[in-house]
């Protein structure tokens, strides 16, 4: 298994108290290096604009990625950057297209993204939520494009809808979206209602939700469908905010649901992708819980 990271992606500092800060990659690479230092460590190499421009606007490339300013420059009024923003922009869309290109030729079955920014809800032409460019979006699109697949699988478990990387592929029938997210928090989007052109599959959570009614939501709505998908490859939008100890939402999970998810996952993919997964990072702001539920991912990945 192979993990990719850069130092570039610690630099991005949206701000002092803001919640994605660089701690939080700090945590969960001094946990990677601490349970699996035996990996395949590779440094994240920049995104070219091409794999960029399949899922973003030039409008949105020019914003995130200025670096012509001195301090913080706010582009919505979560979404923060400073010169150091397009480096780690850059690197982090590397990542995910590195991973691809891993998976698809053979060097490693899986692999994991170390890296922030995270992606999940830019849209093709707005940064937003924390997130500068799609990661998981610009891995899709290279997938598809680069590789010829059919059909790429994103699984969403972040506790926010990933309201940028289903618009992005909402009329794409070669990518479906899975995503399981809390009812009634940012970006207010997301309800099984929300049908694409039949690819995309949502599940809300209520507040409060626990592990039981996580896995049996997961187990009897959106892992049989993902199955009958058969995804030549899987990609993961991994973000641990569903955790209980997690600040900013009201899901009680614990690590091993996570764990548990995962593992459901590791057995399509070997059904279906001859074990091909990408996972990149996404949210979680307890640090502690970040660090350990990202241990416990790729534990069950490699």
């Amino acid at each position: 298994m192979i993990i990719y990271t850069h130092p570039a992606c610690l630099a991005h500092d949206p701000g002092p108290e803001h919640p994605e800060r660089p701690a939080r990659l700090e945590a969960v690479l001094a946990g990677l290096r601490a349970e699996h230092g035996d990996l395949d460590w590779r440094e994240a190499p920049l995104a070219k604009l091409g794999d960029l421009r399949r899922v973003h606007s030039e409008a949105l490339l020019r914003e995130v990625l200025d670096s012509d300013f001195n301090g913080y420059r706010m582009l919505d009024p979560d979404t923060v950057t400073c010169p150091d923003s397009r480096a780690a922009a850059l690197r982090a869309a590397g990542a995910a297209v590195a991973a691809v290109d891993a998976v698809m030729l053979g060097d490693s079955r899986a692999a994991f993204c170390a890296v922030r920014p995270p992606g999940h809800h830019a849209t093709g032409d707005t940064a937003m939520g924390f997130c500068l460019l799609n990661n998981v979006a610009v891995a899709a699109a290279h997938a598809c494009d680069r590789h010829g697949l059919e059909r790429v699988a994103i699984v969403d478990f972040d506790v926010h809808h990933g309201n940028g990387t289903q618009a992005i592929f909402y009329e794409e029938p070669r990518v479906d979206y899975f995503s399981t997210h809390e009812s009634g928090i940012y970006p207010n989007s997301g309800t099984p209602r929300e049908r694409g052109v039949g690819n995309v599959f949502n599940a809300l959570l209520p507040p409060g939700t626990g592990g039981f009614r996580f896995r049996n939501v997961w187990a009897d709505t959106l892992l049989p469908v993902l199955d009958d998908f058969r995804p030549q490859l899987l990609l993961i939008s991994a973000g641990f905010d569903a955790h209980m100890r997690d600040p900013l939402a009201d899901l009680m999970l614990e690590t091993e649901d996570f764990a548990w998810l995962t593992r459901q996952l590791r057995a399509i993919a070997d059904r279906h992708a001859s074990g091909r997964i990408v996972s990149l990072l996404e949210g979680g702001y307890d640090l502690e819980a970040l660090r350990e539920c990202s241990v416990a991912h790729v534990s069950e990945l490699r």
